[in-house]
């Protein structure tokens, strides 16, 4: 796309620049109270057309009982929750589990606190935006990949390296800093719980994934989706799937995330304490297909109250000696060859570092022609 618009005169690097450079963000720019949005952030006929037509006969994604898994001995009950995992990730890529074990006091502080950060006069937030730096540290940004993609989304995010290497805690905002740490702890011990059923899913030893370093290399966004005056003409966050293991996220009330089911585009209901679980890229060529990452996105909040999520992108923080790693060798046989080549850590990263968030795109390149 060309930076300067040949018959209009409207230079779009320069806009971009423009509100990057003001720190502002998009809750600044709602918080102004303008009535129309910048004209970057306005998104293809091809893609609005397709929130338009968007409808559902689902209700939503399945909802999981965690309730007794924990530190139970009841070996039945625990392999049917492990079915149920199973058959969520084959089917769904997505699912909702309660009863995990987290106080909703925890869950409630952690929004609330993610929400504060956000509702701070963009003069305070301005000192922890940037945009070097995307892979360590703290950064407060609108849009990671403003320069990258087609088209702006409607939200602002906080973004906070966990690991593998510790943060330094006082480099979080302050205003947030101890229910973000709370959170790390609280969603990693949810995601070590989802990734031992999944590892039994597979056939393989419940603490694969963790051996493996699955849960050790990990990012906490919070994202801010304020008001936007024209909902109709840009999205909260465009249609993608994410490139980990997997995604815990915390929602607050105001809805918004979709998740694609066959053709159908399903609203995500918010359960009360509920968390989101989805499978990302990696888990899926690990498991040499057998779970499915699956396309999400995020409509822009017509909302006058702000939609609030957490989420924490877990990835493994080793890879093998020779850098490289692919389908799990315990998951291959003669009857189930490999679908998926094995892959750098250099690919992974570039693959999604140089460009927008899109759609599977390392699944596409890795693919075997069999």
């Amino acid at each position: 796309m060309a930076a300067m618009d040949a018959t209009s005169g409207y230079d779009r690097m320069k806009e971009l620049k423009e509100f990057d450079g003001s720190k502002m963000g998009v809750k600044g720019l709602s918080d102004s109270g303008i009535t129309s949005i910048p004209r970057f952030f306005v998104h293809p006929p091809e893609t609005l057309s397709d929130f338009k037509n968007s409808s559902s006969t689902c209700t939503n994604i399945p909802i999981i009982d965690l309730s007794g898994i924990i530190n139970s001995k009841d070996n039945d009950h625990r392999l049917k929750i492990v079915e149920q995992v199973k058959e969520a990730a084959k089917t769904w890529g997505f699912f909702q589990v309660i009863n995990h074990g987290v106080p909703i006091s925890v869950i409630d502080e952690t929004i609330h606190a993610i929400k504060a950060f956000h509702d701070q006069p963009h003069e305070v937030k301005a000192k922890y935006y940037k945009r070097e730096n995307e892979l360590g540290g703290v950064m407060y940004t609108s849009n990671n990949d403003l320069y990258r993609a087609k088209s702006a989304a409607w939200h602002d995010s906080l973004q906070a390296w966990m690991g593998p290497e510790p943060l330094k805690v006082a480099d979080l905002p302050e205003i947030c800093r101890n229910e973000v740490v709370a959170w790390d702890k609280s969603a990693t011990e949810v995601a070590e719980t989802v990734m031992e059923l999944l590892c039994e899913g597979l056939g393989l030893e419940a603490g694969k994934f963790k051996e493996l370093t699955f849960l050790d290399a990990r990012v906490l966004v919070g994202h801010c989706y304020p008001y936007c005056p024209q909902p109709d003409l840009t999205v909260g966050i465009t249609s993608h799937t994410d490139p980990g293991v997997i995604t815990v996220l915390l929602q607050n009330h105001v809805p918004g995330l979709q998740v694609k089911h066959g053709d159908e585009w399903v609203n995500v209901k918010p359960v009360p304490g509920g968390l989101i679980i989805n499978a990302g890229d990696f888990l899926q060529i690990i498991s040499n297909g057998e779970y499915k990452s699956i396309q999400h996105r995020v409509l822009a909040n017509s909302s006058k109250e702000a939609r609030i999520s957490i989420v924490i992108f877990f990835n493994l923080a080793k890879w093998k000696g020779d850098g490289y790693h692919g389908p799990l060798p315990e998951l291959l046989s003669s009857e189930k060859p490999a679908i998926y080549r094995n892959f750098s850590r250099q690919e992974f990263v570039e693959n999604f570092y140089s460009k927008g968030i899109d759609t599977k795109s390392l699944i596409e390149k890795i693919k075997l022609q069999n």
